[in-house]
């Protein structure tokens, strides 16, 4: 977050409180699907790769396993009334359909627009017989303990397996952070603290934190003239500072996510409500306050989110910190025996600081004003045998359009959503953009590695063992 049906001891209250919630959900999600198939007409979607995981060259292959870690779908800022949003502009926010931080009704619907995509995908490819009703441990779904989490696996299981009543697991008290999606930094010495910082700094080659700010400085203020910033009492007061003048402070603490205080952080949120004001906003001069906006100045605003979740989350000795336990929990997954479908719901950042620790290399999404982590994306390990049995798998990522988000566009086999396969340091992809088994384990074997090697570097005090 940067922003089993079995449950741990302490959960099993929350657990009886919430099974009606989740049957709720479960119906609302169908109800909608089918009222979105009576309203909207399908609409293609321009520059569409293939099928997620579908290698070029076809009936070389047969799909395996299908591993996902999803970023939770559009939900509601995260803050409400009485908030930063509702002072830093003179602007009233959209209506929104959700609680704070919340999943949307709009993000549910896309959620079960998704899944019955990789339904239809998978059938398609033969890994699921229609209408699947999966035996014990073949499929398992598993959220992060937050509300936009949780519901984003229901709706997503909703529409891969309408005729399954499907378990979602969490496993910590309902609307808190479990520890193997929480991005928190478990190991800080100075010596850490210090080179993190540096490394940060670096990011923008000699100009240091000062030059990152002074990149972001059109972006910025773009973002200050579409709310009208500066009319805001608030602002005029000084209660925000100078979004284009104010230096920054990085904050890095144990058990905590690595934090930052100054113009950039205060813009992210901003940037990353009016982006959700975007996908939920049909009329987009609305969503932009009256302003006219091309698809490249909705891109330009959110990059300031980009660039808050990359400094604090993709650096190096940042990333396989933060992202140890989920990048267990995904190694795990792809070696489970007998299981053929895993789908993991965390955040953002979870996305961001796993490809980073895996060594991705830099990549920038099409046809999206999010281009690194869209909101609802899924990161896609699709496991694949050769007719000699030899596992290959393609990594990447799958989302839907800003186009088919905004116009809740119907998925199919003809109309998918987008994908990019991603490419990793050091790792040989052949022609069908595919990674061999033992090099993709390697990469997690490495990346895992990683963090207990931040002990013996960093010796100012021992690495504790994560949560």
């Amino acid at each position: 977050m940067m922003l089993d049906a079995i449950h741990t001891a302490g959960c099993s209250h929350e657990n009886r409180l919430l099974s009606g919630r989740k049957t709720m959900i479960r119906n609302l999600a169908r109800i909608l699907f089918a009222a979105v198939l009576l309203i909207i007409n399908i609409k293609p979607c321009a520059a569409a790769e293939k099928l997620p995981g579908s290698p070029a060259a076809e009936g070389q292959y047969t799909l395996d396993k299908v591993v996902i870690l999803s970023r939770h779908n559009i939900r509601s800022p995260m803050s409400g009334s009485g908030s930063l949003l509702s002072e830093i502009t003179p602007h009233t926010w959209f209506s929104w359909t959700s609680e704070p931080s919340e999943l949307s009704v709009r993000g549910g619907t896309l959620e079960t627009i998704m899944g019955q995509y990789f339904r239809k995908w998978m059938e398609k490819e033969g890994l699921f017989p229609e209408n699947y009703r999966p035996e014990d441990g073949v499929v398992r779904f598993y959220a992060n303990s937050r509300q936009r989490t949780i519901a984003t696996a229901n709706y997503f299981a909703a529409g891969l397996l309408p005729v399954w009543n499907t378990p979602v697991e969490w496993h910590m008290e309902y609307d808190t952070m479990d520890p193997v999606f929480s991005p928190v930094l478990t190991f800080v010495s100075p010596s850490y603290e210090q080179d993190v910082i540096r490394g940060i700094s670096e990011m923008d080659g000699d100009a240091g934190l000062e030059g990152i700010q002074e990149e972001l400085r059109d972006e910025i203020s773009l973002l200050m003239d579409v709310t009208d910033m500066e009319e805001s009492e608030s602002y005029q007061a000084g209660k925000f500072g100078d979004l284009l003048k104010d230096g920054m402070e990085i904050r890095l603490e144990k058990d905590k996510e690595p934090g930052m205080n100054g113009p950039i952080r205060v813009a992210t949120s901003v940037a990353d409500a009016l982006t959700l004001q975007y996908y939920e906003e049909p009329d987009a001069v609305k969503a932009a306050f009256g302003h006219e906006l091309s698809e490249d100045d909705w891109r330009m605003m959110h990059s300031i989110v980009d660039t808050y979740t990359d400094m604090l989350f993709t650096t190096p000795l940042v990333s396989v910190n933060v992202a140890h336990p989920l990048l267990e929990e995904i190694r795990s997954e792809l070696l489970a025996d007998g299981r053929k479908f895993s789908f993991l719901c965390g955040h953002d950042s979870n996305i961001a600081s796993v490809l980073a620790a895996l060594g991705v290399e830099d990549y920038s999404l099409p046809d999206t004003v999010e281009p690194k982590t869209p909101i609802g994306a899924k990161l896609v390990f699709a496991r694949y045998l050769t007719q000699e049995n030899e596992p290959w798998y393609t990594v990447s990522l799958v989302y839907q359009s800003t186009k088919q988000m905004r116009d809740l566009s119907l998925l199919s086999l003809e109309n998918p959503p987008m994908q990019q396969f991603l490419q990793f340091e050091g790792a040989e992809m052949n022609a069908d953009h595919m990674i061999a088994e033992e090099d993709l384990l390697a990469m997690f074997d490495d990346a895992i590695s990683a963090y207990d090697a931040l002990a013996e570097e960093y010796s100012d005090e021992l690495l504790e063992p994560a949560a």
